[in-house]
């Protein structure tokens, strides 16, 4: 495993997001989040992936608490990242719900407490003040937010008057807007971008296309499935497919690849099986050519997937039938 070293803290490149640990509409299971779930947090330890990453609002709440079953006897192995559902992100309700978060990860300190959205009728420096408090007390070792825009995540740290480590955003090659402004911002100043969903919800694993769509779950609210956008997508699965069997790899171990060949950039994809995550973790020893790397970049970019209000459309036509 490769790691990066930012502001203090040891990072794998490769993470785990636990999103679906415990949660409904990924369709897993019972037998999914009291076991497999369990062992897939080892196996990933055991691969040398130490960013954990979960959320309050996941299962509400089951999520951290099977991340927590997970780290009982291997808790200095991990490093452990959670986020704050921000309804009312005040300091007193911000100290109640990190400690209510610790409570259920069994972790005395949350290594890095990320703010999970900017929430626009709070001042977000009253929320930093409140993050600030736990940083002081050491219940939180490290600050960060998610779905910051670059502008937001510069007035955060402003605000906090100290390092936010890291922005959580959706960054992969079917959405790789984060190239142009947070990567760079990021790179020139010390700074972590975790990518969420990095494999596309799967549609970077190239099993999907126009006559193969995915069915039901979490995947048939994702606009990146529509028919329109599978057929968009053919190119670039192309040229991942063309990549990955150079490598001899998978398409999703080259998305993978193509994200942490950035700097400042690390991974949290899910995993539902322990073969998953051992592919995952593998992607981090693929090391791409410039051209490779050129020819994925500008696959991505060509790509333009219908979204928006006529994607939602689409969409809701799909889950009941509306006349034209």
């Amino acid at each position: 495993m490769r790691y990066m070293e930012q502001q203090g803290a040891k990072l794998s490149v490769i993470g785990l997001g636990t999103w679906q640990f415990g949660s409904r509409e990924w369709g897993y299971g019972r037998d999914y989040a009291d076991k497999e779930a369990v062992e897939i947090v080892h196996r990933a330890l055991d691969l040398g992936i130490n960013v954990i990453d979960t959320a309050e609002i996941y299962a509400l709440g089951a999520s951290e608490r099977i991340v927590g079953r997970a780290l009982h006897d291997r808790r200095p192995e991990a490093f452990v990242a959670t986020k704050l559902f921000p309804v009312l992100p005040v300091p007193p309700v911000l100290r109640m719900r990190a400690d209510a978060s610790r409570r259920r990860l069994g972790v005395e300190r949350i290594d890095l407490y990320q703010i999970h959205w900017r929430n626009p009728l709070f001042p977000v420096g009253l929320t930093m003040q409140g993050l600030g408090n736990v940083l002081d007390d050491g219940s939180v070792a490290h600050a960060g937010v998610s779905n910051f825009s670059l502008e937001d995540w510069q007035a955060a740290e402003a605000a906090l008057g100290r390092p936010v480590l890291s922005n959580q955003v959706q960054f992969s090659l079917a959405h790789p807007g984060p190239l142009t402004s947070l990567v760079p911002w990021a790179c020139d100043n010390g700074r972590v971008v975790i990518a969420f969903s990095p494999l596309g919800q799967g549609l970077l694993s190239a099993r999907y296309g126009p006559d193969n769509p995915p069915s039901g779950g979490v995947r048939a609210g994702n606009p990146l499935f529509l028919p329109e956008n599978l057929e968009r997508a053919s190119t670039l699965l192309g040229t991942l497919r063309e990549v990955a069997a150079a490598h001899d790899a998978t398409p999703a171990q080259i998305a993978l690849a193509w994200l942490v060949h950035r700097p400042n950039v690390i991974v949290i994809p899910g995993a539902s099986s322990v073969a998953q995550v051992e592919s995952n973790a593998a992607a981090a020893e693929i090391t791409l050519a410039d051209d490779e790397d050129a020819t994925l970049t500008k696959a991505a970019q060509d790509f333009e997937p219908l979204g928006g209000f006529d994607a939602a459309l689409r969409i809701v036509r799909r889950r009941l039938p509306l006349p034209i």
